[in-house]
Order: structure tokens, then C-alpha cells, then sequence
């Protein structure tokens, strides 16, 4: 740790002193401490306006976020000993929640690791680093992963678009061990394999795992269509849980690959059908067809990235939801998610809503969800919470019919 210090404006100091852990370029006293001149991701003091220390920080002079705090006292570096003190606690947590060891073992700021994400696929891990101070820290992270749970193979997988915004290059690398071209995994009770180098994110997506659950109380015997299927998480479930069939569609060849393997392993591939397309494409053809389903599964990605995208982006989930409801039949469910941060759940709803009206249904929330619990939240962090899933009931409005009593009691 460097014996900078930082010290921020009067104003400042409100959020920081509240629990929040981000400090903002604009939040800076830089007459007193400029930040230029500093190395991105060294540590510092963070000090208040007049000079008592805030805590311990990792900062990046060239960032919007310059400073992520990782303790509340000051002059406390981030070193071999705080990491492993901070991803045992995030290791109690998981094997305390979940019995089998395929989760995500860090979140980020919910771990009190900022810029560090790490999933867990049984003696695989993937880390995924997004910040200059985690990047800086990379070493003693693979050394403590290698102590705590002695991992066959630990891929770095540093492709993510947000590195850019930390100055720091995109790179993958097993840095332990190989990695196999497919993973296996388990999921609330189901089996997988996932493309961990060459698929989205990590591999696989933990977040909606409590919600890919509750599918088992609805699907039986039910004909669903999973919209974004990926490698299947949400359809291969339905198919295990007792859909009688289940259409899965992605743009991807390699999703829908994995997707068949998935369904083989569960021994349901005779009620498994996979379709390569545009989503938006699929949807026409599907409606040209005159194809309906009991269940639709809309689990699209993040379609608004930043503020400036709200307008256009609610527009694609407007399209996306009304196009859904129109293929299910009278009595018909909905599973509409969202993974944007700037997607509020309650604005999701008035989508839903809209696209029930619209396509004259009378529509019923049932359940909502987010989530799970291997992505622990902080308190002051609300963008952590991203992750919205309504199952929603959809039924025919009556058709209105004149009776002969009204029409001549008219007359």
C-alpha cells in the first residue's frame, strides 16, 4: 500500500460515511490530493474533508469510480492475507446455502471484493476481473483459490466490455491446469455441461438459478418455448421437471450444441427441439405458423446498457413481451425477465401489462423473483440488484356479447 492519501470535498463524504463503498472522481479535493500522477489500482487512504481517514481504497485516477473502498480503516492494505480473510467468509457463505459446489463463490462488492467476480464448477473456476486494483491483485486471488479449495483448472477470463472503462486489455488464460472444452455442472437437481471459454459471461449463468426452480411447479405436461434459450438452463429444466415439449431458440449454433448435449444428459432430447434464429424472426415465423405454447420463457440480455439506451431499450422489451403473449394459449404463462440494471422490476410489470392488454388478456402476477442467494447484496449498492423475473398467468378476456334482451330492450 502507498502512503497517498485522497482526500474528498465536504460533500463529498456524505455516501462514504453512510456505508457506500464508491468514490467518484467529482467527489475529490483534487487541489489538495490530485489524483493525476497516481498508478491505476494502487491502494490509498481515503480521508474526509479535514483529514481524518474514511477507510482503504484501490484507485483508478482515469475512472468515473476512482475509488472502490475495501475497508473502513485507513492505512489497511489489500493484501495475500485481507483476500484470503474475505473469500473464506465468501466460501462459509456458499457451503453453508448450497450443497453442491457449482455457484458463484464471489460477487463482487456483495463480498467486499469490488471488480471481482468468481464462479465455482466443482474443482473449475472462472474469475472474471473488471477493475485496475483487482487486476493488480490477480496473483495472491489465484494463490488464495489454490490454498482454500486446491482447483484442477482456474480460467481468467478477462473479456468483459466494462475492463475498457478501467483502461485494462481484454485477455483469456488458464493460468491453472486445462480447461476442457465443455464444464459439468449441476443445477437444482439438473445436470449440464457449459462452454466456459467460448460461451457468454463465465459459462453459465448462476443468477437465475431460484428462479429456473420454480419452473417445477408449473411445467408439467405443458408445451414452453425458452426465448434466448442459451445452453438451456431454463428449458432443459422444463423438460426435466415434465414439459411435454420444449422449443428452445438462440442465434448461437454452439448454445444450441451444448443445449442438445444438455438435454441427452437428462435423457429428455425426444421432447427437446432447438431452432437457430434471430429471436425477433423466430417470433413472426412462429405466429405465421399458427404455433402456441402454454409456457413462454423471455429471458433476454441486457437490452439497456446505460441511460442513454431507456428509451430505445424499453421499447425492444415492449416488442419482445406483446410478440410473446400473442403465441399462448388462452390459459397461458409468461415468464418474463430482465437482466438490465436500468430496468426497474415494477417498470418490467407495466411491460407485462401492456403487452397483456394489448393482446386483449386479462393478466395475473403470480410470482416475482431475482437473485439467488450466492449473490449477497450491499446495502448501499442498489445497481447490484439487477436481476427481475415475473411469472405471470395470462387468460382470454371474455368476448363481449349484445343479448337479444338488451338489443330489444334498446329498440
Amino acid at each position: 500500500m502507498t502512503d497517498a492519501t485522497l482526500r474528498l470535498k465536504k460533500n463529498g463524504e456524505r455516501r462514504i460515511r453512510r456505508g457506500h463503498p464508491w468514490v467518484y472522481s467529482n467527489e475529490i479535493d483534487t487541489a489538495k490530493t490530485p489524483l493525476k500522477g497516481l498508478e491505476a489500482g494502487v491502494q490509498t487512504t481515503i480521508e474526509s474533508y479535514d483529514g481524518k481517514p474514511l477507510g482503504s481504497a484501490c484507485v483508478n485516477p482515469g475512472a468515473l469510480i476512482c475509488g472502490r473502498v475495501y475497508s473502513r480503516s485507513g492505512g489497511t492494505p489489500l493484501d495475500h492475507k485481507l483476500i484470503e480473510r474475505l473469500l473464506k467468509k465468501a466460501l462459509y457463505l456458499r457451503e453453508t446455502l448450497f450443497s453442491a459446489p457449482y455457484y458463484r463463490l464471489c460477487y463482487g462488492d456483495g463480498d467486499g471484493l469490488s471488480g471481482l467476480v468468481i464462479d465455482r464448477y466443482g474443482d473449475v473456476l472462472v474469475i472474471q476481473i473488471s477493475t485496475a486494483g483487482m487486476e493488480k491483485l490477480k496473483q495472491p486471488i489465484i494463490d488464495t483459490l489454490q490454498k482454500l479449495l486446491s482447483p484442477k483448472t482456474i480460467l481468467v477470463k478477462n473479456d468483459s466490455t466494462q475492463r475498457a472503462l478501467e483502461g485494462l486489455d481484454k485477455y483469456c488464460e488458464a493460468v491453472v491446469g486445462e480447461l476442457a472444452e465443455l464444464t459439468p455442472l449441476e443445477e437444482n437437481g439438473v445436470r449440464f455441461v457449459a462452454p466456459l471459454l467460448n460461451g457468454q459471461k463465465t459459462g453459465w449463468f448462476y443468477d437465475h438459478r431460484f428462479n429456473r426452480a420454480q419452473l417445477s411447479r408449473y411445467v408439467k405436461g405443458m408445451r414452453v418455448l425458452d426465448l434466448y434459450s442459451y445452453v438451456g438452463g431454463w428449458g432443459i429444466q422444463a423438460a426435466t421437471f415434465g414439459a411435454s415439449e420444449v422449443v428452445m431458440v438462440d442465434s448461437s449454433a454452439l448454445a444450441l450444441e451444448v443445449a442438445g448435449e444438455n438435454a441427452r444428459l437428462n435423457d429428455v432430447q425426444s421432447n427437446c427441439k432447438t431452432v437457430q434464429a434471430e429471436v425477433l424472426e423466430a417470433l413472426k415465423q412462429f405466429r405465421a405458423d399458427g404455433e402456441k405454447f402454454d409456457m413462454v420463457i423471455l429471458d433476454p440480455p441486457a437490452l439497456i446498457k446505460r441511460k442513454k439506451d431507456q428509451r430505445k431499450g424499453e421499447e425492444h422489451y415492449h416488442n419482445l413481451n406483446q410478440q410473446a403473449v400473442q403465441l399462448l394459449n388462452p390459459n397461458g404463462f409468461l415468464v418474463s425477465g430482465s437482466c438490465s440494471m436500468n430496468l426497474s422490476e415494477d417498470r418490467l410489470v407495466d411491460i407485462v401489462g401492456t403487452a397483456a392488454h394489448r393482446n386483449q388478456r386479462t393478466v395475473q402476477i403470480v410470482e416475482k423473483g431475482g437473485l439467488g442467494a450466492d449473490h449477497p447484496l450491499h446495502p448501499a449498492i442498489p445497481e447490484m440488484d439487477y436481476l427481475k423475473a415475473v411469472f405471470c398467468f395470462m387468460t382470454k378476456n371474455p368476448v363481449q356479447h349484445r343479448t337479444v334482451e338488451s338489443q330489444t330492450s334498446e329498440s
